[in-house]
């Protein structure tokens, strides 16, 4: 596909878990850069359909000019976040989906864009809102919210132990100056944690993690679009998800061992099959990592975990 230069994560993987009928109806929740949903759309016979979500509406313009020109009706693109998915194809007019396919987290072109403000690489407005229309920005948040809530967020979603020590100096830094630019919250970062000192990884990458998963409340939207389409998948149909770390990577496992049917003793003799409606099995019991290949050339990929469920009658 023209104009796309970005590498999707995993594609063979994703495709071998997700397709198990040509015909079917597949959702892509993320479009990104289109790569996952092109790949898709080429397995598809002409009874095929495929429906692609993102909450970025210049991703769904962008990847919809180059998807619609060769597809015909095969294609509904939505702009909209995965969350309000069974909504919209109510509306749409879809009811069970043959197959649903996430991929988690920021896209690489979103990355890209400085004035996204997803990224520190190159200095911009911190905004790291996926759909520029609706929301409070990074910077809002970080100019506003409570020293502890900051903190909380920080632990939180980063994950990072000197959350405490980056609020303090977050709430000190704009008592005396507004903070707007992915510039000065890297630096800032920086100095609460002592500075880079041999690391690989860049001392805000955690903080800037966090605020965009506030910010976009991602595993709200995780959670939802979970709950309401895990029953709207046909028997043999497949969940496809792809993590970029260890708190989504844990919510999805956690959701789908729910549906996995485990037997359970009972007083009186014999075993009770207990699980959530839909059960569901794993495709494969350990998740799936890219290849060692895969990961030099594309370092997206080096935390990528796949899981795949494949939903029962």
């Amino acid at each position: 596909m023209k104009g796309f230069v970005h590498i999707p994560v995993m594609l063979d993987e994703c495709l071998e878990a997700l397709i198990t009928d040509p015909c079917g109806v597949y959702v892509d929740g993320t479009l990104g850069n289109g790569g996952h949903a092109e790949a898709i759309l080429e397995r598809l016979q002409p009874g095929g359909l495929l429906v692609g979500f993102d909450r970025d509406s210049e991703s769904v313009e962008r990847v919809g000019r180059n998807l619609r020109s060769g597809a015909g009706k095969r294609v509904e693109l939505v702009h909209d976040n995965y969350a309000n998915m069974a909504a919209r194809l109510d509306q749409l007019g879809i009811g069970k989906v043959t197959g649903i396919l996430l991929d988690l987290g920021v896209s690489s072109m979103q990355l890209d864009e400085a004035d996204r403000g997803f990224s520190f690489r190159q200095d911009a407005p911190i905004d790291m809102r996926m759909d520029r229309s609706r929301g409070t920005t990074a910077a809002e948040l970080l100019n506003t919210v409570d020293e502890q809530v900051l903190a909380d967020l920080i632990y939180r979603y980063g994950e990072d132990r000197d959350a405490r020590r980056i609020a303090r100096l977050i709430v000190e830094e704009r008592s005396r100056t507004r903070i707007e630019t992915t510039g000065q919250l890297a630096a800032l970062v920086e100095r609460a944690k002592g500075g880079r000192k041999g690391r690989r990884i860049h001392p805000a990458t955690q903080t800037f993690q966090a605020l965009r998963m506030a910010v976009n409340e991602e595993l709200a939207a995780i959670g939802q679009v979970l709950e309401n389409m895990i029953g709207r998948i046909t028997a043999g149909g497949r969940f496809v998800i792809l993590t970029f770390h260890s708190l989504e990577d844990r919510m999805v496992k956690q959701f789908f061992n729910r549906h996995v049917p485990r037997e359970e003793s009972l007083q009186q003799g014999g075993v009770k099959r207990i699980c959530e409606d839909p059960p569901v099995e794993w495709v494969w019991r350990k998740p799936r990592t890219a290849s060692a290949e895969e990961q030099s050339a594309n370092p997206r990929s080096r935390s990528a975990k796949l899981r795949a469920v494949r939903v029962g009658g």
